[in-house]
């Protein structure tokens, strides 16, 4: 038997896991809510991690969602420090890792995921940090004081922010980058490029189509030894190389997925009642020409948790929404709208000297994706062009001088 039950049940107490339970109660649901998080803070903002909070510009409670009164008065159970290890689809039940149960009508997936891990040797010893939650960072601002030289492994936006939060605190700091750019899965060349630029003119050392062979240290950290048989220094190591979904429990109940659970456009599993949103969850995407994909993104999680707490609610309507995201580095900031993921043609609008500029990414004459930095307007009209999949002449496109809404 249960200990207790919920009409709907929410794993993960993230942005997705938290919206789904703001949704639930705005479209007037009146049923028992739970929401359970491994953490034991309230559900707080991420993207913050590796910018504000870590620079310590943004305190926590300034970063959570909602404040602590808000779930309370409206009825939402808030179970913090708990994780869901098991999940009977048949009755309908979760269990804990303290061997609670708890019953639902309907469950809502909302876990994300976990950081990747060095698997090389010396991954295990202190002073090796990853940016994923709370602890995380209060750990890493702990020992950054003592810290003479950080390595930097991975230049995704996880590992640009923090290395540009840590080169504006004065910390020597060494990028290591396994492919031959960085923002390699993300971005087109002319990106990359400009990125590399400014965190080299920041003076942050950058070691490009560099592998990490193993980490060496008596107990702590001291440096990084490269697949060149070369050494970099470093007394704190920051990790920044993705995330693995955080789905076990869905996938040992049966549920269909791999690289994520798979879901349908009402966020729905393969299991009976059960619903994925967020990170972890694997869906066909129409700006992906329709490929299962994974967007690890705060649209993404709050857009999700919406169509499920839609779902449950008896609502029509499925995931339709434009992806787009944000990267906050230095003075610069960087929106992204769209996936640029299999581009045939970058065009660049703007001149990156300036420090304000935008890149427009087309397939087969379409536009599929823009980054823009320090360039909202083109950020905002270009979202436009997206969705409709515009087909505009490249030169036209390059021509910075016409505003991208009279293109449309």
């Amino acid at each position: 038997m249960a200990d207790s039950g919920f009409d709907v049940l929410i794993v993960g107490a993230g942005h997705a896991g938290a919206q789904a339970a703001i949704t639930l109660r705005q479209l007037g649901y009146a049923g028992s809510i739970g929401m359970v998080g491994d953490e034991p803070e309230l559900p707080y903002e991420r993207p913050p991690l590796s910018k504000d909070y870590l620079s310590g510009e943004k305190s926590f409670e300034r970063i959570l969602i909602r404040p602590a009164a808000f779930w309370s008065e409206r009825a939402i159970d808030v179970l913090t420090s708990t994780r869901v290890t098991a999940i009977d689809p048949d009755a309908h039940r979760v269990t804990t890792q303290d061997g609670r149960a708890f019953g639902y009508g309907s469950l809502i997936w909302a876990t994300g995921g976990a950081p990747r891990r060095l698997s090389c040797a010396g991954a295990d010893l202190d002073g090796i940090h990853y940016v994923r939650n709370r602890a995380d960072v209060d750990r890493l601002v702990a020992e950054l004081p003592a810290a003479t030289r950080v390595a930097v492994i991975g230049g995704g936006y996880i590992g640009l922010e923090a290395a540009a939060v840590l080169a504006k605190s004065g910390k020597p700091v060494v990028l290591i980058e396994a492919l031959d750019r960085v923002l390699a899965r993300v971005a087109g060349e002319e990106l990359s490029r400009f990125y590399e630029q400014e965190h080299r003119a920041h003076g942050v050392d950058l070691r490009l189509s560099t592998a990490v062979d193993h980490l060496e240290g008596d107990g702590r950290v001291s440096g990084v030894r490269l697949a060149d048989g070369s050494r970099i220094d470093a007394d704190l190591v920051v990790v920044g190389i993705g995330i693995v979904p955080a789905i076990a429990p869905l996938l040992a109940a049966g549920a269909t997925g791999g690289n994520g659970v798979a879901i349908d456009r009402q966020c729905r599993t393969s299991l009976p009642d059960v619903f994925a949103v967020g990170d972890c969850a694997l869906h066909a995407n129409r700006f992906a020409d329709d490929a299962e994909i994974r967007l690890e993104s705060v649209q993404n999680a709050n857009d999700q948790a919406a169509v499920a707490a839609r779902a449950i609610t008896g609502h029509d309507g499925g995931y339709a929404a434009t992806p787009w995201f944000w990267s906050n580095q230095y003075d610069l900031k960087l929106q992204t709208v769209g996936l640029s993921g299999g581009h045939d043609r970058a065009v660049l609008r703007g001149d990156p000297a300036t420090r304000s500029f935008s890149v427009v990414y087309q397939r087969a004459g379409r536009v599929i994706a823009l980054d823009c930095v320090n360039a909202v307007k083109d950020y905002v009209q270009g979202r436009k062009l997206v969705e409709a999949g515009a087909t505009i002449a490249p030169e036209r496109l390059a021509d910075a001088s016409v505003p991208l809404k009279e293109m449309v």
